[in-house]
């Protein structure tokens, strides 16, 4: 949860204030998952799903502004309101991906997605942390 350790370890506030924030956000996902999801039947899918993608994008930008004001308030703002661009796209997911695949298909293709989609995203990653095998690691380092 990137917002409650960038609170706590940036803007020093209280890990209860935050933790209340992001249980407030969860409260608000009660309302905006469903009606993302009554959102794509209405308008589509794909169309619903882009424009949440959209808007964490810009969205992103307006939570830093929000949070590096260390308001309170602000802070609670930004952190409540981060959740309904990723709940359109949450409460349209299934649905798209479960879609994208014939009816006999579904289960499996929606399931193959997700798994070659996590050995993909491992595998990336794996690649890109530096082997400290054989080598002292006792000392702190700035840089692998």
């Amino acid at each position: 949860m990137f917002p409650a350790a960038y609170g706590i370890q940036v803007l020093h506030a209280s890990s209860d204030f935050l933790l209340m924030s992001l249980t407030c956000g969860n409260l608000l996902s009660f309302v905006t998952i469903p009606l993302s999801g009554h959102l794509s039947d209405r308008f589509g899918r794909k169309r619903i799903y882009l424009i949440g993608a959209e808007l964490t994008g810009i969205y992103t930008f307006v939570q830093f502004a929000l949070l590096n004001t260390a308001q309170p308030i602000w802070i609670f703002v930004a952190i409540v309101l981060a959740f309904i661009p990723h709940d359109l796209m949450w409460g349209t997911q299934a649905a798209l991906i479960a879609e994208c695949f014939p009816p006999r298909l579904c289960y499996s293709g929606s399931s193959l997605d997700a798994q070659l989609a996590s050995v993909i995203v491992t595998i990336v990653s794996t690649a890109m942390v530096p082997d400290y095998a054989n080598r002292d690691i006792s000392e702190e380092r700035d840089k692998p």
